[in-house]
């Protein structure tokens, strides 16, 4: 397998923002005065779409309730949030390896793209990539699937010559409903029965043996 453009995820996959998302999504549901779990309960959460998240946590449906969460995670997450996180051990040094031997390397992530390229400029990232896709504050592309076909079709990258790589069962569905293979990463929040039962063409334990797991 020798794609020539590769589809990370950010969340789970390049970095582990579990203490920022955590100490958010309970700021916000706290915020509205509802009983949120523990903290390994809410890392469960990592990685799909937030509106997802809180209409789960406060077991509702309704738009309002879920974009007053949505505003106090962002209240706390735009200042503070979105910094405590750290890069994957061996991350760098993978990108390094696989960067050269790629047409191309893109971030596809379904945190919002203000937020997403912060990220990737705060920890230095951005040099590996040509472009940060990620989702829109008013929901628009929260679907993956929808987001990584914009991404190919703007970056006019066929799908046969693409893999994206990614911890969560969305990354690898979002994938193949793209005609892309998924990568299904061990060290992120996906469990190794999610990715295999969402149908991951490979699974990776470690960034170190990406490049492996890519054919290069």
């Amino acid at each position: 397998m020798r794609p020539t453009t590769l589809l990370f995820d950010l969340d789970g996959t390049l970095t582990d923002p579990r203490p920022g998302t955590v100490a958010c999504i309970r700021h916000a549901v706290e915020g509205l005065g509802r009983p949120c779990p523990e903290d390994d309960v809410l890392a469960t959460f990592i990685g799909p779409p937030l509106r997802g998240t809180f209409a789960a946590l406060l077991g509702t449906s309704e738009r309002e309730p879920i974009e007053a969460a949505m505003t106090l995670y962002r209240e706390r997450f735009g200042v503070t949030g979105l910094f405590e996180n750290r890069v994957y051990d061996g991350i760098p040094e993978m990108l390094v390896e696989v960067r050269p031997r790629a047409a191309a390397v893109f971030v596809a992530t379904s945190k919002p793209t203000v937020y997403a390229e912060r990220i990737v400029r705060h920890f230095d990232l951005d040099q590996h990539f040509a472009r940060v896709y990620g989702a829109e504050l008013d929901a628009s592309l929260d679907d993956k699937a929808t987001l990584v076909a914009r991404l190919l079709a703007k970056e006019s990258v066929a799908p046969g010559g693409a893999v994206m790589i990614g911890d969560r069962a969305a990354d690898v569905r979002a994938a193949h409903a793209n005609g892309l293979r998924a990568i299904g990463v061990l060290w992120g929040y996906g469990s190794e029965r999610e990715l295999r039962e969402a149908g991951a063409d490979v699974l990776c334990a470690e960034p170190r043996a990406l490049a492996a797991c890519l054919g290069f």
